[in-house]
């Protein structure tokens, strides 16, 4: 099983995985434990550091941490599992959150607000409107109809690699909030999906 582990470490910091030395506050790893439920799934390795290096922790506190964090810093309650290990003699925690089933996922912030974050490679990212409104309009099903717009964005996206909310608007002189719902019913038939980096969003041809 510490082959299991070590392979891990090896792979390094991703869009599923992430490295916690310690928990800080369970603010901090509501954060993470819910842009990991909000994308793909994931798993936290709790007593390594950045760099790879395990440092232990004491597993009891750090599992203390995790169930306040997903049971009153999360909404809807974030489920995981956890696989105490030892390695060199030091104590570690593999934390498995599952990708959820009722995205999206909320954690309290330190300003006592409610995020919705996203993972995009080794970071939480705070999610986008759209992709909050997508993740809610995958939840009410109902039949999308795709009018002259969404055809001509379908188009343009046959010729370009990628579009952005403001060039949408841009192009069919339309407001963002009609933007963005149009975009939302494409990315709900699985016609195009969204990209989000650091400081920019845009969409493709699924």
């Amino acid at each position: 099983m510490n082959q299991k582990i070590l392979k891990l470490i090896e792979q390094g910091e991703g869009i599923s995985l992430d490295f916690k030395q310690v928990i800080q506050s369970p603010h901090k790893i509501a954060k993470s434990m819910v842009s990991f439920a909000n994308t793909h799934g994931g798993i936290l390795l709790v007593g390594v550091k950045d760099n790879g290096n395990i440092s232990g922790i004491n597993p009891e506190e750090e599992f203390h941490m995790l169930e306040l964090a997903a049971n009153f810093f999360s909404k809807p309650e974030v489920k995981f599992t956890v696989e105490p290990h030892i390695i060199n003699g030091k104590q570690i925690l593999l934390v498995d959150i599952p990708k959820g089933e009722n995205q999206p996922y909320y954690a309290k912030g330190e300003d006592e607000k409610w995020w919705v974050y996203v993972r995009v490679n080794d970071n939480c990212i705070l999610a986008s409107k759209t992709t909050v409104d997508f993740m809610h309009a995958q939840k009410k099903g109902g039949k999308v109809t795709l009018g002259k717009i969404e055809q001509g964005i379908l188009k343009y996206l046959k010729e370009h690699p990628k579009v952005t909310q403001a060039e949408i608007c841009q192009m069919f002189n339309l407001g963002n909030r009609r933007t963005a719902r149009i975009l939302v019913s494409l990315m709900k038939v699985q016609a195009i999906r969204s990209h989000t980096l650091e400081k920019h969003e845009f969409y493709t041809l699924y």
